[in-house]
């Protein structure tokens, strides 16, 4: 299932751990343009009918109570919350094999108590940059998508981008720990 599966990650920084250990994957990109257009691009160069499955990792950030910093949450539904007209909630359609979090994807780093309270009033529970273009992409072209995401920060005031840079290589080691457990295929 491996050579089918299309490993993906926005920052190069979320790969460490992957890269190191000569995995293959895809860099999108950070924000929802980057991540549909890579993404989109990847799977037709591939050969559409060649890609079995879509699988994220990542980082995210925590916006309501209940998650924790040292567990990986597979996404079960995804939200815009930077976009003012209502869009569809987004479900995956890949093997649930984790604890599962609903996540909301703008394209702001989210460091901001009011923002925080916003998104967590969608339903969400996480807050990224790229799910919801990755979730459109996979249902519009019926391809199965998978995403985790390790909660990297609190999306609130005392969150910094400073904060992310630093803590990010700890997430991609968890990230490569996860795989190892629960995603083996994908590691060759």
């Amino acid at each position: 299932m491996a050579e089918k599966s299309l490993l993906v990650f926005a920052h190069s920084d979320e790969a460490t751990a992957f890269a190191q250990a000569g995995v293959p994957h895809l860099l999108t990109g950070v924000g929802k343009v980057n991540a549909a257009m890579s993404l989109t691009d990847a799977i037709f160069a591939a050969g559409l009918r060649d890609i079995e499955r879509v699988v994220v990792l990542g980082t995210a950030g925590v916006v309501s109570d209940g998650p924790s910093l040292d567990v990986v949450y597979q996404i079960s539904a995804a939200v815009q919350h930077d976009f003012s007209l209502p869009s569809p909630r987004l479900e995956p359609t890949g093997e649930l094999l984790a604890e599962t979090a609903v996540i909301a994807t703008g394209d702001v780093f989210v460091k901001s108590d009011e923002q925080r309270r916003l998104i967590a009033e969608l339903g969400a529970s996480l807050v990224d940059m790229e799910t919801y273009a990755y979730a459109s992409v996979c249902a519009r072209l019926g391809v199965p998508l998978q995403v985790f995401k390790a909660p990297s920060d609190f999306a609130d005031s005392s969150t910094t981008d400073e904060e992310w840079d630093t803590v990010v290589f700890t997430k991609s080691d968890q990230l490569f720990a996860f795989a190892q457990a629960r995603l083996p295929e994908l590691l060759g």
